[in-house]
């Protein structure tokens, strides 16, 4: 295996997880701002890449901003993005039904998906992490997957927890769980382990497999979208994984650092 230093130093693009890797719900790590000033003035690249389907791209520039980093668009790769990729390509046109927030729902609007609530009209369903979740959005879901036969169902992302100060409450993941004990119906699923948002990045950003990394603190989502994607998956133990799970995973890191920190020493 490679020196950890060495390749580190080789990665060009760093492809972030945010919540765990950089901050932990509202406070960022004290080497977050550092390290991203080192990588800039190194010549390398990042860009924010996150599962969390409930924020839109302008609600994580105004999160980034209130914890005192600068950011634009194009700075992000989001899961919603990855979807409404996949939806122009799959499903291009389809009025969609999301079980998701309002800023996801802007952001699939922003792409130029017809989004609503008239069951009558649905085409296809999303599914979000719905910090806004009622019980009626669950029933809707339900009550089109029992009655339109092969209706299109995405959900943005696997997780099942999203961490936050005081512990963790349940993602998209375990939403999907419960409409699965009711309708034994699975949706295909877009974000990280799905290698697409990584590809996403590189084709945006020009960057070769061997130059880029997914930094990240799961492995079932973050590390996992890197081997899936051909490039580096490098853990860090500032979030949810445990040494025991990292242990007992089947899917195993390029690298484990303690946290991001030892990225910002390496390229110094």
């Amino acid at each position: 295996m490679m020196e950890q230093k060495e390749l580190l130093k080789k990665i060009r693009l760093y492809l972030f997880d945010m919540d765990g890797t950089l901050y932990l719900g509202n406070r960022l790590y004290d080497f977050t701002i550092e390290l991203l000033e080192s990588l800039k003035a190194s010549g390398r690249k990042y860009l924010f890449m996150t599962n969390n389907s409930s924020k839109s791209v302008e609600d994580y520039i105004k999160k980034l901003h209130s914890l005192g980093i600068e950011s634009t668009r194009e700075d992000f790769i989001t899961s919603s993005q990855a979807t409404a990729y996949y939806l122009k390509e799959h499903h291009p046109g389809k009025k969609l039904y999301v079980c998701g927030t309002r800023s996801l729902k802007r952001e699939l609007e922003t792409e130029g998906f017809a989004v609503t609530e008239n069951l009558d009209e649905v085409e296809c369903i999303v599914m979000g992490f719905d910090t806004e979740l009622t019980f009626k959005k669950l029933e809707d879901v339900s009550r089109l997957l029992l009655t339109r036969e092969g209706i299109p169902y995405i959900a943005t992302n696997p997780d099942y927890v999203c961490p936050t100060e005081f512990g963790s409450v349940p993602d998209c993941g375990s939403v999907c769980d419960m409409i699965f004990n009711a309708t034994r119906k699975r949706p295909v699923v877009i974000g990280k382990p799905s290698p697409l948002m990584p590809l996403l990045a590189m084709e945006r950003s020009g960057f070769s497999a061997e130059e880029t990394a997914v930094v990240g603190d799961r492995i079932y989502t973050d590390v996992k979208s890197g081997i899936n994607a051909g490039i580096t998956g490098i853990l860090v133990m500032s979030g949810e994984t445990t040494w025991k799970i990292l242990e007992e995973s089947d899917v195993k890191p390029h690298l484990v650092l303690r946290d991001a920190s030892e990225i910002r020493d390496a390229i110094k």
